[in-house]
């Protein structure tokens, strides 16, 4: 198979969370288990940090990849979605994946694929575990996929493990309630691992202090530490990742890291590790900004960020997936706007005209477009260089703008 027909067989042959939703999240760790042993246990060949959490894992997760490759290790680098290209997710010091590499590894493997029935995410937790183990990584950075107790990624013995916060997201999956979700996220603390919980949320922190206890481990909440670091990911919310990010790197113990190579590591996020969506700035006059947040948490974040942004109008290209809850996002989005609803291109998503109908009730009026592009472009024409753009909603409208 070339490297598209071999993407095609991994997307289409068997469910993919983000693309299907629900039918392809499965409770069980034993097919990744299974893969693992025909791969000779390839995450036992290399050192890792688990990133888990609601919001924030993905810039945590590049954050402390960055500063590792400062340090001079070699980084492997495992998160998902991608944006753009599937070679996205399995990284080592910010060079992706080769397609040769994912072409030969599924060839090699695709009999015990079809035979096990593997997810899309579970086979491509292998591949980069593979890869990690092939190309001898000093430390690979894991993030978790979905919830973490049950995720593909939980088959890895981390030096540390991270979990950012606790948010109502995944609902379907992991939970009603704080204390579900946060039951879930704590399923990565492992016996004597050391634990960073990026936020202290009063809701769910008992959760994670007795799971700590059960495995007799040490556990660090981030946010009760002085950590003030600069970054070059935009927005006043990484302040919270940077703070989880360093002292996970001082809990890492196996390896040498100087004060420098915290403070560039920081710094260079965006060229070592190649991060894309976050609070990114597309264009000046008029100011685009994208941003790849899409659930309460995440969004209340980014709408406060939005309010220090200083223009004449106001222009935001929207779209969502189906499943969202929409009660609790279109009410955080401002009513002062134009909006340009959209409906991103995969089967997940939720269909434009009943996007729009739905944001009328939270008082944010607009045109409805027949594609991503197309809500941008005319977000573009109908914008003077005084006004702001703003792009978001789900991973995959930002996606097809990048």
């Amino acid at each position: 198979m070339t490297y598209q027909e071999t993407l095609n067989w991994m997307f289409s042959q068997l469910p993919m969370y983000q693309r299907e939703g629900k039918i392809a999240f499965k409770k069980d760790l034993t097919n990744i288990l299974a893969f693992s042993k025909v791969l000779d246990f390839p995450e036992k060949k290399f050192k890792s940090i688990h990133v888990g959490g609601t919001n924030g894992k993905g810039s945590t997760s590049h954050m402390i990849a960055s500063v590792l490759e400062e340090a001079g290790y070699k980084v492997g680098l495992y998160t998902s979605p991608h944006l753009k290209n599937f070679t996205e997710r399995i990284r080592i010091n910010g060079e992706e994946i080769s397609p040769n590499f994912v072409v030969e590894f599924i060839e090699k493997n695709k009999l015990f694929l079809e035979k096990q029935k593997l997810s899309f995410f579970e086979m491509t937790v292998g591949m980069a575990f593979d890869y990690f183990a092939t190309k001898k990584v000093d430390i690979a950075i894991v993030e978790v996929g979905l919830g973490g107790r049950l995720d593909s990624t939980n088959s890895i013995t981390p030096e540390v493990s991270v979990i950012t916060n606790i948010g109502l997201d995944h609902t379907q999956f992991l939970g009603e309630t704080l204390q579900e979700i946060a039951f879930e996220k704590a399923g990565i603390i492992k016996n004597n691992i050391p634990v960073i919980i990026g936020e202290r949320q009063k809701e769910v922190e008992d959760v994670f202090i007795e799971k700590a206890k059960e495995v007799k481990t040490d556990l660090f909440f981030a946010s009760d530490f002085s950590q003030n670091y600069k970054t070059d990911l935009l927005g006043d919310y990484q302040q919270k990742n940077v703070k989880t990010a360093a002292l996970a790197i001082r809990k890492l113990t196996t390896f040498k890291v100087k004060e420098n190579h915290i403070e560039k590591g920081f710094l260079n996020v965006v060229k070592n590790t190649g991060l894309r969506g976050r609070w990114q700035i597309l264009q000046e006059l008029p100011k685009v900004i994208c941003d790849t947040a899409h659930n309460k948490e995440g969004l209340l974040l980014t709408m406060h960020q939005l309010t220090k942004e200083k223009y004449n109008n106001l222009h935001i290209v929207l779209g969502v997936v189906s499943d969202k809850k929409l009660e609790d996002v279109l009410g955080l989005f401002p009513k002062k706007a134009h909006y340009y609803f959209c409906q991103p291109n995969i089967p997940r998503a939720l269909n434009v005209s009943d996007l729009q109908e739905r944001a009328k009730e939270f008082k944010l009026f607009g045109q409805k477009y027949s594609s991503v592009n197309e809500a941008y472009k005319s977000a573009k024409e109908n914008s003077e260089k005084e006004d702001v753009i703003y792009i978001g909603g789900s991973t995959f409208v930002v996606a097809e703008v990048l």
